[in-house]
């Protein structure tokens, strides 16, 4: 068994501490710690967070392994900092039987550098038609407990209903893709001023919105939970904020890139600002940031979406939705939330390990940085600052809003269960 000694570390960015892992564990936090026989990394001040978590990930595996594998995406994850990533199911096949998602479960654990937690369909084939295998799912190896059709809006109200009446048997959630499929029939951007200026199909707030208030409704009925992913709008936030007022056991995420990015980039008719759902206005992502600066928006989740050169590199209204994110999401929540001063690093270890961990029943992920706790941890050089350059991603896509573009703070090191995935910025 191994010992590594961090020395001088600011966990969750508090006073610089030396952490001592021996095998699989934290085996001592504290100041003046011995280095006998252990490996040391001298980390002269950065800040040591639990590793982190992210609840959703396009791994891709099976079907579309020109776009990213399982290999590929837990390698940025781990150059990232996340040791557990939750893999959504539009695949193809679609994860929507126990076979497809204990094949994505066993290809996480042979690779090995991060935790896959595969999340069901919703749906058969996410045809949103007919309940997928939701039991034998979630007894599979895999052990499901999230589903979703992510990449697609369950629409129709009953299917949704019976899918959060069947996972409260066994504690499960169902993370909702908002979209009315009606109200964004034909629709390229955010509906608004840059859309009407450029032409651009809309796509209405309240495509959003209205999906949120029956689910979380629906929810309020079943005595289920339910998961937002990707919250993009102010009144989203508003109305989340109502349901978790009433007690509804709701919680909700937001993307690294909506926290920063607004609609005016697709000025530029760069198809890397397209995405689903789309950039919006610059008072959406105030809104956005406070949320989850006060708990209403719960947790950061990265939205991965790789997608192949081609899918990427064409005319606006052709290209597919999504940014890849899992190797810049810390840096734009540190130029977000941190330097901003709506969270400091214990509040960023909490919306982006802590929480994430125990909405997906992440065991062993986002436990505190103390005696005795799994050593899944991040060290993070905050003070550092660079453009960033996607050939250099482990991703085996390129698509990156932020190409080019100045963010702070970088992974230096990151440890799954005491073993090294990353060392000094580099793949272990």
């Amino acid at each position: 068994m191994s010992k590594i000694l961090i020395r001088g570390a600011k966990v969750l960015g508090g006073e610089p501490q030396d952490v001592l892992i021996d095998g699989d564990t934290i085996a001592a936090v504290g100041t003046g710690l011995p280095a006998e026989g252990a490996e040391v990394v001298e980390a002269d001040g950065k800040v040591l967070l639990p590793g982190l978590v992210d609840l959703h990930t396009h791994l891709r595996e099976p079907g579309r392994e020109d776009s990213e594998t399982v290999l590929t995406g837990t390698r940025a994850a781990a150059s990232g900092g996340f040791t557990a990533v939750f893999a959504m199911a539009n695949t193809f096949p679609v994860a929507d039987t126990a076979g497809v998602v204990e094949q994505v479960y066993r290809l996480g654990q042979q690779h090995g550098y991060c935790d896959v937690q595969p999340i069901g369909a919703v749906t058969v084939g996410l045809e949103g038609k007919k309940l997928a295998e939701l039991g034998a799912m979630h007894e599979s190896a895999a052990g499901v407990t999230i589903f979703s059709d992510d990449g697609k809006c369950v629409d129709d109200a009953v299917i949704m209903r019976r899918a959060l009446e069947y996972v409260k048997a066994f504690g499960g959630v169902v993370a909702q893709h908002a979209q009315e499929p009606r109200l964004t029939e034909g629709a390229q951007m955010n509906e608004g001023v840059v859309s009407a200026e450029l032409g651009l199909g809309g796509w209405p707030a309240v495509a959003e919105e209205s999906i949120i208030a029956r689910d979380v409704l629906l929810a309020e009925h079943v005595g289920s939970r339910v998961h937002i992913c990707h919250l993009s709008t102010a009144g989203s936030v508003e109305i989340v904020r109502w349901a978790k007022s009433r007690g509804i056991d709701v919680t909700a995420e937001v993307t690294p890139h909506h926290l920063l990015l607004t609609d005016e980039l697709v000025r530029t008719y760069n198809p890397v600002f397209k995405v689903n759902p789309p950039l919006r206005t610059e008072k959406d992502v105030m809104a956005l940031r406070e949320a989850l600066a006060d708990g209403t928006i719960d947790i950061v989740a990265t939205d991965h979406a790789p997608h192949p050169h081609e899918d990427k590199d064409c005319e606006w209204a052709a290209a597919a939705m999504g940014m890849v994110g899992l190797e810049t999401a810390l840096s734009v929540v540190q130029q977000t939330m941190v330097e901003t001063g709506l969270l400091d690093w214990a509040g960023v270890a909490d919306r982006m390990s802590a929480k994430p961990a125990r909405i997906g029943g992440a065991t062993g992920h986002g436990r505190p940085v103390s005696e005795g706790e799994p050593a899944n941890l991040t060290l993070v050089d905050t003070a550092y600052r660079g453009d960033v350059d996607p050939a250099g991603f482990a991703s085996r896509s390129r698509n990156t809003p932020y190409e080019g573009r100045e963010l702070p703070g970088r992974v230096t090191h990151t440890w799954l269960r005491g073993k090294a995935t990353l060392v000094d910025g580099k793949l272990a």
